[in-house]
């Protein structure tokens, strides 16, 4: 009972509303709608990333839609841009994703620089936050692991900062952690890694490391068991953050410490 009085006492704040899961999911590249909310549902995810360019959430009258098994009564669904490259279709889509969703402002901006690597093309991600921020979205943005370019996107009125751990889909894991930790050290707002993630350990890491939460889609769907999958990461979350409040022990490379105390021993002088 005293472990789930603490999960519920450190919830993440996102754009002023409280979650308790630090795990974010996606929902591409699963077989089919069914295995979706399995994994979903074994993660224990709250939010959900839909991206507007590949999903229906009702663009497309009389197709099955992604909200059919991942109602919003129940899930906050977070429209993303995932496939644009311009500024401007990334505001477009984000425009649409509000619409189809009754008003719904938290969005995810991702544009990106190109189709091989999936890397953010930084200039037009600026320029999108900025016109979707003036045009009242909570913008959540997966970004560079560039310390500078996190300030920028924060101080344009960004709701939470989402750096790359490595390429997306590429199960990589964090490739730079000392460029995580920069972002995490100067932040007001929620710093998450977004894409990279290939296992729990990555997942975990990037908790310890300070980061407020992590999203992923691919390490669990192209997992061969997603639905394990998913309750793994969910464990990696939460006790990789467990482990960032306790705080570790400090390294020592110089020389060994017994892990039992030396003194009052049996004998000792």
């Amino acid at each position: 009972m005293k472990q789930e009085d603490d999960m519920h006492a450190d919830p993440l704040v996102i754009a002023g509303k409280s979650y308790q899961s630090r795990l974010l999911v996606g929902t591409g590249k699963y077989k089919d709608f069914a295995q979706t909310r399995e994994a979903i549902d074994a993660s224990g995810a709250e939010i959900i990333t839909v991206a507007i360019r590949r999903t229906n959430i009702g663009q497309e009258p009389g197709q099955p839609s992604i909200l059919e098994a991942l109602p919003p009564s129940q899930f906050t669904i977070l429209p993303n841009t995932a496939g644009c490259y311009t500024a401007d279709d990334a505001v477009r889509t984000l425009r649409l994703g509000r619409e189809l969703l009754d008003g719904h402002a938290l969005c995810k901006l991702e544009v990106l620089g190109d189709p091989q690597t999936l890397f953010p093309n930084m200039p037009e991600t600026l320029r999108a936050a900025a016109t979707l921020v003036k045009d009242g979205f909570q913008v959540m943005v997966y970004c560079s692991d560039d310390p500078i370019q996190a300030r920028m996107l924060e101080d344009i009125g960004c709701v939470a900062v989402m750096p790359l751990a490595s390429l997306i889909g590429s199960g990589m894991g964090i490739l730079n952690p000392w460029n995580l930790k920069l972002i995490i050290e100067q932040s007001k707002v929620p710093v998450l890694v977004d894409a990279g993630v290939g296992t729990a350990s990555d997942a975990a890491i990037a908790m310890e490391l300070g980061c407020d939460g992590v999203l992923m889609n691919t390490a669990i769907a192209a997992a061969q068991d997603p639905v394990l999958m998913a309750g793994a990461m969910r464990k990696a979350v939460e006790a990789g953050r467990e482990a960032f409040r306790a705080g570790r022990m400090p390294r020592k490379t110089y020389a060994a410490t017994p892990s039992s105390p030396t003194g009052g021993m049996i004998g000792a002088k």
